[in-house]
């Protein structure tokens, strides 16, 4: 396998995991608290698949900032984990795999990591993507836990 980066944030969410899962293991959810919604108020999202849960699927489509891609569910085991195969097709086209762990840290507190792991292929590699991804990408992951715990914590 070739080289790989990984982008990695965490938060404590003052809410027990069956509640924060629940904004996770279904697509429907994220708009209110995806970091990508604001990027295209226009952005369209195709729900197929499952309702939520392995097999869940979303697809998108907006403008040049927020992309076109596709995300599916592929492993879920509430209320701990979730798994995500990520494929973006614009504005450059790669497959990643997205994973969100949650572990209760109280009675009504947890905290959630958020994690993607991005193939380095020749093209990313030439533009020096993967120097910034952490910096471009860890950003928007802080952004979205944060909405996502203001969301939970209501």
């Amino acid at each position: 396998m070739g080289q790989t980066m990984t982008v990695q944030r965490s938060t404590t969410i003052d809410a027990n995991p069956d509640a924060v899962f629940a904004l996770l293991d279904d697509f429907r959810q994220w708009p209110q608290w995806s970091p990508w919604e604001a990027l295209d108020p226009n952005m369209t999202h195709t729900y197929s698949g499952a309702e939520s849960g392995v097999g869940a699927i979303h697809e998108w489509s907006g403008n040049k900032k927020a992309g076109q891609g596709k995300m599916e569910i592929t492993g879920s085991e509430p209320p701990r984990s979730l798994d995500l195969a990520l494929t973006f097709v614009k504005p450059f086209k790669s497959e990643n795999t997205t994973r969100f762990e949650l572990n209760p840290t109280g009675e009504h507190s947890t905290t959630v990591n958020w994690t993607m792991v991005s193939p380095m292929n020749l093209m990313m590699r030439v533009f020096g993507i993967f120097k910034n991804l952490d910096k471009l990408i860890g950003g928007d992951f802080e952004k979205g836990l944060a909405q996502l715990k203001s969301l939970a914590e209501r």
